[in-house]
């Protein structure tokens, strides 16, 4: 327990850790919502709110698959441009979610990207905790809990303070917004840390 313990300290593994929180708390955000949001603003029927949960069930699908088959090849990449387009993603559901082309849309589009990053996510953790098999596996998905729960909540503050359904989108957006300037800076301190390890010294006169 105790070498597990020690690995759970390594700085990757808690920005991981951060990041899967922000970014399934944004997925979450807006799921939990998702009904109002597509009857109140959208103009859906309570009929079409199943098929907009299943749309979104089936981006989720697609997300994970392609998680799956990215994150072990090219994870940065998938993170860099995914989370990228989930932040934009959230913020032109947010502007567009009266269009209900566009609202069906981004529900199958968001639903694949937060899937993508999240699951490339996790597999990240459990990389930065391969020596903490157990302990790191439950970190994961203590993390996904955790934005699971403040995601919504913060959702829910949103809509309490009168901005509207479109509240949780926006909520959405500055959480990726967070997650994709923390993964920056972590990478670009991993970067200035890996180029200060390649540099020979200068030799002694």
């Amino acid at each position: 327990i105790r070498a597990e313990v020690r690995t759970l300290q390594r700085p990757r593994l808690w920005v991981a850790l951060l990041l899967a929180a922000l970014v399934n708390g944004a997925t979450f955000c807006t799921f939990t919502y998702l009904a109002p949001l597509v009857t109140g603003v959208t103009g859906f029927g309570a009929a079409g709110v199943p098929v907009v949960l299943a749309l979104f069930g089936i981006g989720s699908f697609a997300g994970v698959t392609a998680g799956g088959r990215l994150a072990d090849r090219r994870p940065r990449a998938v993170l860099a441009v995914g989370g990228a387009a989930l932040l934009v993603g959230w913020a032109a559901f947010a502007l567009t979610a009266s269009n209900a082309v566009a609202t069906v849309g981004w529900v199958l589009v968001q639903g694949t990207l937060s899937f993508a990053v999240g699951s490339t996510l996790i597999a990240q953790v459990l990389y930065a905790a391969v020596e903490a098999p157990t302990l790191g596996g439950g970190f994961a998905t203590a993390a996904l809990n955790v934005g699971a729960a403040v995601g919504p909540w913060w959702g829910g503050l949103a809509l309490a303070a009168g901005f509207g359904y479109r509240a949780p989108l926006w909520v959405s957006a500055l959480l990726v917004a967070v997650a994709v300037l923390v993964g920056g800076a972590a990478e670009g301190m991993r970067r200035r840390a890996a180029g200060g390890a390649g540099r020979v010294p200068a030799p002694s006169s």
